[in-house]
C-alpha cells in the first residue's frame, strides 16, 4: 500500500497528472522571457522565484515606460542606453534572488522619481 501523500502539490498531481508537464512549460516560458530581458539565471531558481522575478522586471520596465523609456532600447548590458537610469541593474554572480529583488525595488522606485532630461 502506497503511503497517503499529505502536500498540495501532490495532491493536484493526482487531479491532474498534466500538471508536471503544464509546471514545466510555464517554468521554461517565465525563463526565456527573463533571459530575453537579460536577466541572468543560474538555473537554480525555484518557480515562485521565476514568477518573482518577471513580476520585477515587468514592474521596471513599466515605470521606464511612464518616464518615456523604452525597455527595448534601455536593457541590461546595453552600451548606449538613452539614459542610464533606465537600465535596469544586472544580477551578480552569486546573488540570491531576494538580493536581485531588493535590488530591482530600489531601482524601480528610483525610476519612478527620476526626471529624464527633455530635448
Amino acid at each position: 500500500m502506497e503511503p497517503e501523500s499529505n502536500t498540495y502539490e501532490d495532491q493536484q498531481g493526482m487531479l491532474d497528472p498534466h500538471r508536471a508537464e503544464e509546471q514545466a512549460r510555464a517554468r521554461v516560458e517565465v525563463e526565456d522571457r527573463l533571459r530575453r530581458r537579460h536577466v541572468h539565471l543560474t538555473g537554480r531558481e525555484r518557480d515562485e522565484e521565476l514568477a518573482d522575478l518577471l513580476d520585477a522586471i515587468e514592474r521596471f520596465e513599466a515605470a521606464v515606460e511612464a518616464r518615456g523609456g523604452d525597455p527595448m532600447v534601455d536593457w541590461i548590458g546595453t552600451h548606449e542606453p538613452d539614459d542610464t537610469h533606465f537600465v535596469p541593474p544586472q544580477r551578480a554572480a552569486g546573488e540570491s534572488v531576494a538580493a536581485y529583488l531588493g535590488r530591482l525595488d530600489d531601482a524601480t522606485q528610483a525610476v519612478r522619481r527620476h526626471r529624464p532630461h527633455q530635448p
